[in-house]
């Protein structure tokens, strides 16, 4: 690693742990307890010294003596890579059907105002979805981060990489939002450990302050943060949602609003898999649409039995578009339905397909069997 970049971590290891105004002695107890020598560092500090044994680090010298340390230290140099995209405002999606709070999500998203949102719901009830489509008919920009217990600062908000044989600083989705003023989603946000804290002061719409490069980040006009999660940041006590966390508190103060999205009605179900089935030109004839029927019936009483404590699986959204493209592809309506149902365990799967079995009469699983 070059040598100047060593000189960087020790300005910034002084500085959080001394200040801006040094002196002697501060410098001399910072080389013991780092094993570093006195003259190394008074080096470094050469440049912001103000009398003899006295250094003030102000933050733009800081920047400036490390863009200078960087380009006159060959093969590395420093510079700044950004997202080459001329335009992020996600595509139309023809089977989207709005249901729920899309429409008051729709209005914070036109309203270009900075106003984080936390959406909640069970997997497969299309939040991310929402968000996305609300976007495009918004005609606004939109970076989508997914989150993970290993995320971290230099995830999302960038770090030093090692581009062509140089030391280039890479801007993460979380600066680009702010630079673009786009909305910024952080899908299953729920997953995160403590270092998403990071965003702390975005969250509060104040910009975020580059300590590696010295420069200060405000968000543009438009740029706000929408958080997508299955429980409300609270962790999973009935185990369905494995590996979520227990959000901090203060982290989960900073979202103004929450929304609590639950799955479509039947009604709108039907639209969504009318759209599907067009989308895959699936002919709308009477037994295709009696097989629609059959679905979001199917979905409805099996999600009151869940709610109702009755069953520990419910069948989402997604899965039955997945059970109409399985449709479309094996022309086959009980093996569509058996194979989406596979990932269940088998006391749960054959329940659910005795179930479909009574409301459609065509399918008879013994004589398939």
């Amino acid at each position: 690693m070059p040598r100047t970049i060593d000189s960087k971590f020790h300005l910034d290891n002084i500085k959080d742990q001394y200040g801006t105004d040094l002196d002697a002695d501060m410098v001399k107890a910072y080389c013991e307890s780092h094993e570093v020598g006195y003259q190394t560092i008074t080096k470094y500090l050469n440049q912001y010294k103000t009398k003899r044994g006295h250094w003030k680090i102000t933050v733009k010298e800081a920047k400036k003596q490390l863009e200078q340390t960087f380009e006159s230290s060959s093969p590395v140099g420093i510079a700044k890579t950004t997202v080459d995209v001329q335009n992020l405002v996600p595509d139309k999606d023809e089977t989207f059907v709005k249901f729920g709070s899309f429409n008051d999500l729709k209005k914070v998203v036109s309203s270009r105002l900075f106003y984080p949102v936390f959406i909640t719901g069970m997997s497969g009830n299309g939040k991310t979805f929402g968000v996305e489509q609300a976007c495009s008919q918004a005609n606004r920009e939109l970076i989508r981060v997914n989150i993970t217990v290993e995320t971290d600062e230099d995830d999302l908000i960038g770090g030093f990489r090692l581009v062509n044989g140089q030391t280039v600083w890479h801007n993460g989705p979380v600066i680009e939002a702010l630079e673009r003023g786009a909305i910024l989603l952080l899908d299953e946000v729920d997953l995160a450990s403590n270092k998403i804290l990071c965003l702390q002061s975005i969250l509060e719409g104040k910009g975020v302050f580059l300590k590696k490069i010295g420069e200060y980040i405000k968000p543009s006009n438009g740029f706000n943060i929408i958080a997508t999660a299955n429980t409300k940041g609270k962790g999973s006590d009935d185990g369905r949602f494995i590996g979520t966390n227990v959000l901090n508190e203060a982290f989960l103060e900073r979202f103004p609003i929450t929304v609590e999205q639950e799955y479509p009605s039947p009604q709108v179900e039907n639209k969504i898999l009318r759209k599907v089935c067009d989308s895959l030109q699936i002919p709308m004839t009477g037994d295709h649409e009696n097989y629609i029927v059959y679905l979001c019936e199917w979905a409805n009483i099996v999600r009151k039995t869940f709610n109702e404590g009755g069953i520990d699986e419910v069948i989402s959204t997604r899965r039955l578009t997945h059970i109409i493209r399985a449709y479309s592809i094996f022309g086959d309506k009980l093996k569509a339905v058996q194979m989406c149902l596979n990932r269940f365990d088998e006391e749960t799967k054959q329940s659910f397909l005795q179930l479909y079995s009574k409301l459609d009469a065509e399918v008879d699983i013994v004589t398939e069997s």
